[in-house]
């Protein structure tokens, strides 16, 4: 692109932006409200306020923590009460019995690596091993 086309481009775009800047009745949305954009069809029936006099439960307007000059009420000064003696502490229940358990996976293979290698070995039915999760 030529120098002359560049400055071309670029003041032609500047004043199109000052042009539309200037302008308050521009909307570029007002394109999408014509009617071939709008194919939903209203539902039947009255239309009225499900809450008319607001919401329940939530205040209307700024609230008055956040106005300015806001100066919180004065806390009425609480009363002494008498100190009630401490409640004995209940006693701790009993730890249930722990059974023995089976034989864990590392305890296992600790036990295959310090047999020696030309051990015989052991029967197929005790293969079997047993994981339980500590509890």
């Amino acid at each position: 692109m030529t120098r002359f086309a560049r400055i071309t481009l670029t003041a032609s775009a500047l004043s199109l932006a000052v042009l539309l800047a200037g302008c308050e009745s521009f909307d570029p949305t007002a394109i999408f409200d014509a009617e071939i954009f709008n194919t939903k069809k209203k539902l039947p029936g009255e239309r009225r306020s499900v809450f008319p006099e607001g919401t329940p439960g939530v205040p209307q307007g700024v609230p008055q923590e956040l106005v300015k000059g806001y100066q919180p009420p004065a806390e009425p000064e609480p009363q002494q009460v008498a100190e009630e003696p401490e409640k004995p502490k209940p006693k701790p229940k009993p730890k249930p019995k722990v059974v023995a358990r089976t034989p864990t996976a590392t305890s296992a293979i600790a036990e295959l690596a310090a047999r020696p290698p030309n051990a015989a070995k052991p029967k197929a039915s005790t293969h079997l091993l047993i994981l339980v999760a500590p509890s």
